[in-house]
């Protein structure tokens, strides 16, 4: 255990700021023949965690575990990583199939602190993880063309030559999405797999079924 979960959120920063140094960002080579994605909905002040194992490069959905767990952190912008992590940890404890790879719907190190959702669980969980977010929370970036395919480095905005991600166009008259490595995967890797499961959508595939998951959906 990293530590622990009920702490208060100035403590929760200075935490992001120490783990923020254990972070490895660099890509091993492992052979990756599962992905997975994460995602958590609420209800009322309940987080319903889901999980869904796919096989890689075939992107067919093999596996999926949920839980329901209360809320114990309020909503902090920088600070998701403390409301969502002990959720998708209980989900965790209950996959049958441990996925090579985890896409979060959340950021990476395109963070203020440089410590989002993924690095977080990405540490927890000792796993490649990258983080997939619907909007930007820190960092710059040129305009992204309109091409699926099609995408933008995205910056340090206090050090142009650091780049922490990538704003990436994933279908046509959407809005691009933000990738970011988590924890044991650089950029580069972390765009290559997002790439590499997109299928037409805006979100990747994991991500996609573990939003539908979340919401309450079920798996072919």
């Amino acid at each position: 255990m990293l530590h622990p979960w009920t702490i208060q959120p100035d403590e929760a920063v200075r935490l992001q700021d120490q783990l923020r140094q254990r972070l490895r960002l660099v890509w091993d080579g492992r052979p990756v023949e599962t992905v997975a994605g994460a995602d958590v909905s609420y209800s009322g002040n309940q987080a319903r965690a889901s999980i869904v194992v796919l096989r890689f490069p075939e992107l067919i959905p093999l596996s999926a575990a949920s839980v329901v767990t209360p809320l114990a952190f309020p909503y902090i912008p920088g600070l998701l990583s403390f409301r969502e992590g002990p959720a998708i940890l209980a989900a965790w404890e209950r996959l049958t199939l441990e996925p090579d790879l985890v896409f979060f719907d959340g950021q990476g190190i395109a963070h203020p602190r440089g410590f989002g959702l993924a690095c977080h669980l990405g540490l927890w969980l000792e796993k490649p993880t990258i983080g997939v977010a619907k909007s930007r929370l820190s960092g710059r970036h040129a305009v992204v063309g309109a091409l699926p395919g099609e995408r933008s480095e995205l910056v340090d905005e206090n050090d142009p030559r650091k780049v922490i991600g990538v704003a990436l166009r994933t279908r046509q008259n959407t809005k691009p999405v933000y990738v970011s490595p988590g924890h044991l995967i650089d950029v580069e890797h972390a765009l290559a797999f997002t790439l590499a499961c997109c299928r037409g959508y805006r979100l990747p595939e994991p991500a996609r079924w573990a939003h539908r998951v979340a919401g309450g959906g079920i798996l072919p």
